[in-house]
């Protein structure tokens, strides 16, 4: 409802509805959105604080404010006054730059929004909101305009920036409120976290002259390193989540901050204090935010989710499709492939219906690096130079590809471009390498190419795509094993080198689309690290982790999927010959969350335990539609521990016209858990397919899917199809 105070800007778009709320007195501008189911629930809010604790105050400090208004666009300049409050170290929102923006003018075109912010101090912003259909979000970005006559140091700016949450409680929302994250690390990735507000000590202060602020994110190259870029609040009384992810490859940074009766959430760029970031820009120069995506569901957190996950580009090669079956030899040799192992791995593969063969990593070792000992150096120091191992190889790549095609499959390459290891020639290319304070950034053995300097990209375009163009790739599979940290010399602050660095290496990765337009592009960095959209957008798949074939992987490729596309979902099933036809089958079902990759001893398995695999590939092809296009809901206990996990989880995919499901449940350690039952759709449904050592212990009477286990660590996926009313059979 509206304030006296306030005039309210509405623009209805699909289920949702954007609000400008612009405070008559101030001019200040901030930005509410709300499901348009939810509108006629929004109530007036408590202006004046009272109690016992205001009312004994001096009367000069009355009236005591119960709100204020938050600016929809958050920045910090160099020289206005920091943030008042005990803030400064915790937070730069509300300084001084922030509350001088005033209302300007707002413009609608179709399904954009462009609303114009002047500040007294020289500056613009120019605040971009797009409506996205098919996902059900808004694209939102920041653009700063210097309109002054001197520069302005920008020290932080943000992507998006959302107030008065919640609209739906008269005050202070006591006991509502829900934050949502999702923590990752290696080999771990996705875990989601929840907690009350005044779990954080979010709880509104007894007087508005205290901010509190939750800032979290990364710094560094690998954007996905203890926390994904997603986050969401929560009103759990309404039944409301306004979530949202970053698009950023580099530091980033979100917010959940509250001084009065609202929770405010932001986020963009790492600012000065998180991330050592600030850009000079200079007279009518103008600065634009990376794009954050923004939705917000009468419903939970999975919902969200899921909206948030459509948003992602889907331009992926023809041959992508129908989300075809990987082979990574990666678990095969363990970083010493051969040409005479990779075509014996490939007739292997291409039986069990694989479509890509990836060659992973030291394939390139010098052949002059071997030791006294037969022994041959270490692929991690050697990454730079990549020229073919002439010992393991030695017709060279062409030979190869040219055998892994005569199997009726694509063959893929690995690569770790950005880096040069410490035993190759360009590791010394110092003129060419990132530097900090003067000396070349080294961590462990790797340094880092420069993707500002045009020589890198002539370098690599000519080591590397020429390769994968030449030799007759399909695949490249491009891999990162370390992060740069705060940033790099070269420009205003090391933060902004590294953005002017991570924007070089996405350039690299658009040149590599445009003129490779067929290349299947796998984005890892050490698993998880890089599964945010602005690399993502440029892959066919992302590695989910580097939990190659360890019992977490159910767990791990179910958290991914809330936060990535399953069709560009990852996961490896690591085949060996002592698995036992249950242990094949968990690991195989795991790969029905997203895409399937194989790997492991295949030349070893026995007829058995191949013709499982078989099965299990035949009835993937059947699920893919489903896990390309589909809403996805988990059931089962959050797991404390993943390395020993307990309980059971079930992940449901609807397909998008409603008459397909695919379930994919697993058991883990649960000595008591005979049986779970699970709820599909309204309607009648019964079995297609079932891969499972089991399948006598699957049932389903009408939307009612019993799900049986023949013990620990075990695993289903369950093909079904509803059942039309008309069909009497």
């Amino acid at each position: 409802m509206t304030s006296n105070s306030l005039d309210e800007n509405v623009f209805p778009f699909g289920d949702s509805v954007v609000i400008y709320q612009i405070e008559r007195a101030s001019g200040r501008c901030g930005l509410q959105i709300v499901p348009a189911s939810r509108m006629d629930r929004r109530v007036a809010k408590r202006e004046i604080l009272d109690g016992p604790e205001i009312t004994v105050l001096p009367e000069s400090w009355k009236p005591a404010r119960a709100h204020f208004m938050d600016s929809m666009v958050q920045l910090h300049v160099r020289g206005l006054q920091p943030p008042f409050g005990y803030a400064q170290g915790r937070t730069m929102r509300n300084g001084v730059a922030a509350e001088s923006l005033r209302y300007v003018s707002q413009s609608r075109a179709g399904d954009s929004v462009v609303t114009v912010l002047d500040s007294p101090y020289g500056f613009r912003c120019t605040h971009r909101l797009e409506w996205l259909p098919e996902s059900s979000c808004f694209r939102l970005s920041s653009v700063f305009t210097n309109t002054s006559d001197t520069p302005h140091w920008l020290e932080m700016l943000s992507s998006f920036s959302l107030g008065g949450v919640t609209p739906f409680d008269p005050a202070d929302a006591s006991g509502r409120l829900k934050l949502h994250r999702f923590r990752s690390k290696w080999s771990a990735e996705g875990r989601h976290e929840v907690r009350f507000a005044e779990e954080f000590q979010l709880e509104r202060p007894w007087l508005g002259n205290a901010a509190s602020c939750e800032r979290f994110g990364q710094v560094g190259s690998l954007p996905v390193r203890g926390w994904f870029p997603v986050a969401a609040v929560e009103d759990a009384g309404a039944g409301v989540v306004w979530a949202a992810q970053l698009a950023i490859p580099g530091s980033w940074q979100m917010e959940f901050y509250r001084r009065d009766d609202h929770i405010s959430f932001s986020g963009g760029l790492a600012d000065l204090e998180f991330g050592h970031w600030s850009k000079r820009i200079q007279p009518g120069e103008s600065f634009e935010s990376p794009s954050a995506c923004i939705t917000v569901v009468q419903g939970g957190i999975e919902s969200a989710c899921q909206r948030l996950v459509r948003s992602h580009l889907y331009d992926v090669p023809a041959v992508e499709e129908d989300l075809p079956v990987v082979f990574n030899e990666w678990c095969t040799t363990w970083g010493y492939p051969t040409h005479d192992t990779t075509v014996a791995i490939a007739a292997e593969a291409a039986a069990l219906g694989a479509r890509y063969l990836v060659i992973d990593a030291g394939w390139f070792r010098d052949g002059s690096l071997k030791k006294p000992s037969g022994e041959q150096g270490d692929w991690t120091c050697e990454q730079g130079d990549w020229i073919v191992n002439p010992l393991h190889f030695p017709g060279g790549l062409a030979e190869t590809c040219a055998a892994i095609r005569q199997q009726g499959l694509i063959p893929g390459l690995w690569f770790e471009f950005e880096v040069c290891g410490a035993n190759a020639t360009a590791f010394h290319c110092t003129d060419h390498l990132l530097q900090r304070d003067g000396i070349p950034l080294q961590v462990g053995p790797r340094r880092f190419w420069d993707f500002r300097d045009p020589w890198v990209h002539d370098y690599l375009w000519e080591r590397m795509v020429e390769v994968l163009r030449s030799n007759g790739f399909g695949y490249l599979k491009v891999d990162y094993n370390e992060t740069i940290g705060l940033g790099c010399d070269g420009s205003d602050s090391p933060g902004e080198g590294l953005r002017q660095h991570l924007d070089g290496v996405r350039a690299f990765f658009e040149k590599i689309r445009r003129e490779l337009p067929d290349l299947v592009i796998e984005m890892c960095a050490s698993g998880g690290n890089r599964l945010e959209p602005s690399l993502l957008d440029f892959a066919s798949m992302g590695s989910f982790s580097d939990a190659h074939e360890s019992r977490e992987i159910p767990i791990i490729a179910a958290n991914v999927q809330r936060l990535i596309p399953p069709a560009k979902n990852q996961i490896w099933a690591v085949l060996r010959p002592d698995d036992t036809p249950q242990r094949l089958i968990y690991s195989l079902t795991a790969t029905f969350l997203g895409r399937m990759c194989l790997s492991g001893d295949v030349h070893e398995l026995s007829v058995s335990q191949k013709e499982i695999v078989k099965e299990a590939v035949r009835i993937y092809r059947l699920a893919a539609p489903t896990i390309k296009e589909g809403v996805s809901r988990r059931e089962g206990p959050e797991h404390l521990s993943y390395g020993h996990p307990a309980g059971y989880q079930a992940v449901i995919r609807i397909s998008s016209d409603g008459r397909k499901a695919l379930v994919v449940v697993h058991r883990f350690h649960a000595p008591d858990l005979e049986q779970i039952t699970l709820t599909l759709p309204e309607g009648a449904w019964e079995v297609e397919e079932i891969l499972s050592a089991t399948p006598e212990c699957i049932t389903v009477s009408g939307n009612h899917l019993g799900v049986g286990f023949p013990g620990d660590f075990s695993g289903h996926a369950i093909l079904l199809r509803a059942i039309p009313l008309y069909d009497k059979s």
